[in-house]
């Protein structure tokens, strides 16, 4: 029921900045817990950071004081601010949705198509 695409990837200097953003459509964005994923080549996908319909969030030790995710319920749009950019962040970022009851109507865990970031000199 939810469609998510992720936009502003790109290629950057180490020690600069990109904005993620994610939108999405099909259903109540509210009551959704959203977040960003990354994928490097050869690892896991991990958890970068996570903002709940409370509107609490969650960061990665990695990231922690660099990164800043946010939500807009209005524009049913999620975004990453990435500050301070390093080369190990390079990775392919998803954008994630879940409401994670399974006795709800709303129940469900959708990821967008991803887009890649690339820090490098």
């Amino acid at each position: 029921q939810v469609q998510l695409v992720e936009s502003g990837g790109g290629l950057v200097q180490p020690g600069g900045s990109l904005r993620l953003s994610c939108a999405a459509s099909g259903s109540i964005f509210s009551i959704y817990d959203m977040g960003w994923y990354r994928q490097a080549p050869g690892k896991q996908r991990e958890l970068v950071a996570a903002i709940l319909s409370s509107g609490s969030t969650n960061y990665a030790d990695s990231v922690k004081g660099r990164f800043t995710i946010s939500r807009d319920n209005a524009k049913n749009m999620e975004y990453l601010q990435m500050n301070s950019l390093k080369p190990e962040d390079t990775a392919v970022y998803y954008c994630n949705a879940e409401y994670p009851y399974s006795g709800s109507y709303y129940f469900g865990d959708y990821w967008g198509q991803g887009t890649q970031v690339t820090v490098s000199s």
